[in-house]
């Protein structure tokens, strides 16, 4: 009985405090019993055992007690919920007001916006009774039916509107771009037309138009990064038609690849597209399709400074995207894409001011040291190694703005060429500078550009070799008085003076002749002596007929260095003009 009597004072004191609020909070209470399930179960089953004790110990003084109530019969799941309100009389914790208390009624999506009376509603108003979540799911795209009830994809058609083309850059292979992509479509789900038959103008809205619909994923497939332009808010535009027609106009900034050919550079044309696929959807869901008027237009005020437009042309093609490839995700399928392509061709300005005609200008210049004597090496060198370093530098600053590519540029066609020109010079006088410095002189059987070259360039030994029984050139004349019969070499010139008689004047006449003419295959020396066949008459002397043969011609090795320097004045701007025939007819014609 104490335990009663002490559960009776608990209760009462909880009662106490809880008065003191009048009103309590049922939600609150309701999160309190939720958070202490366990504690509720004890004092239910508490409670119930008082309730118990309570009954069989007042019925049998129902009687005497007038004091006394009857305890209604109490439902146990109403023990359960905890009271809305206390009063002082434990009696009437199991009859508070279902009004105030009531069960606990979660909150749900109210009834579906009717569409009645939609002239008299806003845009905005309008917008959100159309895109109730009752009528309508932004992640479902709009679905059309064709024949025998079978789903069709949706059909949007795309134009684009170029505000600017940056140059292409050739180092990164990509080229900047500002477009207007507009695409259309229709979505059977905003047409207002019948609901609201005095509304004849579009529904017109920005970014937040946008995200309350749905609208078809489409992206750059050759995009390196793309934003929407805009100050304050992005620029986008969308459209709703009163027959459903969805517009959406959106102002792109984007770097695109291209993926350029240099083998011709600076002469090379490039085709650069821009590539738009659907991201989520294949073709069984949508399909893109190009604006039958104007699909691609550029604004009229755009100019490239080092190209120049020569055509564009858009295309609508279908790309297979499989598990090797997940260009579009992990889905795999057919997907459509849109693609435009401009051809464009480099300007050669900029790179014949300040590439081509200075590297031409160098290569003359190192040709200067031709005129230069042989022994001046100071100034030969300093002009072949300046002209060198300065072409490098040259080409080096220009082939930084192009990619590491594994074939040859035209570009670098004329650099190997200029350079090889250059180069030839230091050659040249490296060569003549060796000829010039040398103590001998040089026989040589013809004074001509195969017999120079051949002394110049073959050893001395060999060149006794390939001349044979080769020896000083030496004249041979009468007026020695000993015949020479030995084949030994002789040094000495000697000179033949014969006087013709003449009715006017005498005039003596010198003859010089070569021994080597006189000499026989056998090694002697043929006696220059008149023989017997010889006759004088008068004061005239008739030799015999001497063999036809040439001599050998001496030149010191400074004549032959001069005449080399000479040569190389004509041969080296020849060259230079044939390879600029066939350079320039390769970039133009081929």
């Amino acid at each position: 009985m104490e335990r009663i009597i002490l559960i009776v004072l608990l209760a009462i004191g909880l009662c106490v405090i809880l008065c003191a609020s009048s009103e309590i909070d049922v939600n609150l209470l309701h999160e309190i019993s939720e958070r202490n399930a366990t504690a509720a179960d004890i004092i239910n089953s508490s409670l119930s055992e008082l309730v118990e004790e309570f009954r069989s110990t007042t019925t049998p003084q129902a009687t005497t007690t007038p004091t006394a109530t009857t305890t209604p019969t109490i439902n146990d799941q109403e023990l359960l919920i905890p009271p809305a309100t206390v009063n002082a009389n434990i009696a009437q914790m199991f009859h508070t007001d279902h009004k105030k208390r009531g069960p606990i009624v979660i909150s749900s999506e109210p009834d579906c916006p009717s569409l009645e009376n939609a002239d008299e509603l806003s845009q905005t108003q309008l917008v959100k009774t159309l895109t109730h979540g009752c009528r309508y799911d932004r992640l479902e795209r709009p679905v059309h039916y064709g024949e025998n009830n079978t789903r069709l994809p949706v059909d949007v058609y795309a134009r684009a509107y170029i505000y600017f083309i940056q140059n292409l850059e050739a180092h990164d292979l990509q080229f900047k771009i500002h477009i207007l992509l507009q695409m259309r479509y229709v979505d059977p789900r905003l047409v207002f037309r019948e609901v609201a038959p005095n509304r004849h103008e579009s529904i017109m809205g920005e970014a937040s138009l946008r995200q309350s619909l749905w609208v078809p994923h489409v992206f750059f497939a050759n995009e390196r990064s793309s934003s929407i332009l805009g100050t304050n808010e992005k620029d986008i535009l969308t459209s709703i038609s009163p027959d459903g027609t969805v517009i959406v106009s959106t102002r792109i900034q984007a770097q695109l690849y291209c993926w350029m050919n240099l083998q011709k550079f600076p002469f090379d044309e490039q085709h650069c597209q821009t590539i738009l696929e659907s991201w989520m959807y294949n073709t069984s869901e949508l399909v893109l399709h190009w604006e039958q008027k104007s699909p691609v237009t550029l604004a009229p005020e755009l100019h490239l400074t080092e190209y120049v437009l020569l055509n564009m042309w858009t295309n609508e093609t279908m790309i297979n995207a499989d598990l090797s490839d997940l260009r579009h995700g992990a889905f795999a399928g057919n997907y459509s894409s849109l693609t435009f392509t401009v051809h464009l061709a480099r300007e050669m300005g900029f790179y014949l001011m300040d590439y081509f005609i200075p590297s031409m200008m160098i290569v003359a210049i190192s040709w200067v040291s031709f005129w230069l004597q042989a022994d001046q090496s100071p100034p030969r060198i300093m002009l072949g190694t300046s002209t060198m370093l300065t072409f490098i530098t040259l080409a080096s600053a220009q082939g930084k703005t192009l990619p590491k590519v594994s074939y040859i540029k035209a570009s670098e066609v004329w650099f190997l060429a200029c350079t090889g020109f250059i180069f030839g010079s230091l050659v040249e006088f490296a060569f003549v500078n060796t000829i010039w410095r040398r103590k001998r002189n040089v026989e040589l059987k013809k004074v001509n550009s195969k017999y120079i070259l051949k002394s110049t360039l073959t050893p001395r030994p060999q060149r006794k070799e390939m001349g044979g029984n080769l020896q000083k050139s030496h004249s041979c004349s009468s007026l020695d008085a000993q015949s020479i019969t030995t084949a030994a070499p002789s040094y000495n010139n000697y000179l033949t003076v014969h006087s013709f008689s003449n009715n006017k004047t005498n005039l003596p006449v010198i003859t010089t002749q070569s021994c080597d003419d006189l000499t026989q295959d056998n090694g002697t020396i043929i006696n220059v002596e008149p023989d017997s066949s010889s006759t004088l008459q008068g004061n005239s002397a008739v030799p015999s007929p001497l063999p036809l043969h040439t001599g050998w011609t001496t030149m010191t090795p400074q004549e032959i260095a001069m005449w080399i320097d000479r040569r190389s004045r004509f041969l080296f701007p020849s060259a230079f003009l044939v390879f600029n025939i066939f350079y320039w007819s390769f970039v133009y014609c081929l």
